[in-house]
């Protein structure tokens, strides 16, 4: 039987994000045997073995001077659990990506829905590329957390109604706000991820400065800490060089 609104789970907040690796094929030797091929041809299948931290130089070479392809032969999948909001700036994102979210069409869509936590900045001060966030007040902070959470309820109270009358979920889905949580897997290479964090981190190693809005920083700051582990070299070399993708 479809559900009545008595059935409906009680609507949960969050403030966080989270992006976890689930499957990888990435290394730093991934980028070396790659790029040895141009002048070695089958020898640079020696490179699979080899320590790459003794080819450090080269990698830097490949990140300075921009020839990218190299850091393309490797490949990581995120399970990531984010506003939708966060997923349609993701979506910008289409070379080097691949993208499979949920789907409110065939499954019934839960009731987790997202209110900024008290550290993040509320307010928007100057012209549009030219402006900075900075702090809310208490009064703004509850405003915002009244109002979000008393409007995500009552969304989701129509969307159960509409459930509950037979109403199609591909249907019913449109009354839900762009703060509901969805989840999708995430794959890329580290050359396409390094163009996303280009654009969507703020550093203070960037050449080019960037102005992400902070949902989507916080998925890709969490993606980054995942590669950095796997792939120290590059990420070094991706730091050093101005946090430019190649």
């Amino acid at each position: 039987m479809p559900p009545t609104p008595a059935d409906s789970a009680e609507p949960e907040f969050r403030s966080d994000v989270t992006a976890d690796l689930v499957r990888s094929s990435a290394q730093d030797s991934d980028v070396l045997w790659a790029a040895r091929v141009s002048t070695l041809g089958e020898q640079s299948l020696e490179e699979l073995s080899k320590d790459p931290e003794r080819s450090k130089g080269l990698i830097n070479f490949l990140m300075r001077d921009r020839h990218g392809s190299p850091f393309e032969h490797n490949s990581m999948t995120f399970f990531i659990s984010a506003p939708i909001f966060v997923f349609r700036e993701f979506m910008r994102h289409r070379v080097g990506w691949s993208y499979n979210e949920e789907s409110g069409r065939y499954r019934e869509l839960r009731p987790v829905f997202y209110v900024p936590g008290p550290d993040r900045k509320l307010v928007q001060e100057g012209r549009p590329g030219k402006y900075v966030f900075v702090e809310g007040t208490d009064k703004q902070h509850q405003v915002v957390t009244e109002g979000m959470e008393s409007s995500y309820r009552r969304a989701y109270e129509e969307y159960q109604t509409m459930l509950a009358a037979g109403v199609a979920r591909e249907v019913a889905r449109s009354v839900l706000p762009v703060g509901l949580y969805s989840s999708m897997y995430a794959t890329c290479n580290a050359r396409s991820l390094m163009h996303f964090l280009g654009l969507r981190t703020q550093h203070e190693m960037a050449k080019v400065p960037s102005f992400p809005q902070r949902e989507i920083e916080m998925v890709g700051e969490k993606m980054e800490e995942h590669w950095a582990r796997l792939m120290p070299l590059t990420h070094a070399a991706f730091n050093a060089n101005g946090r430019i993708a190649p």
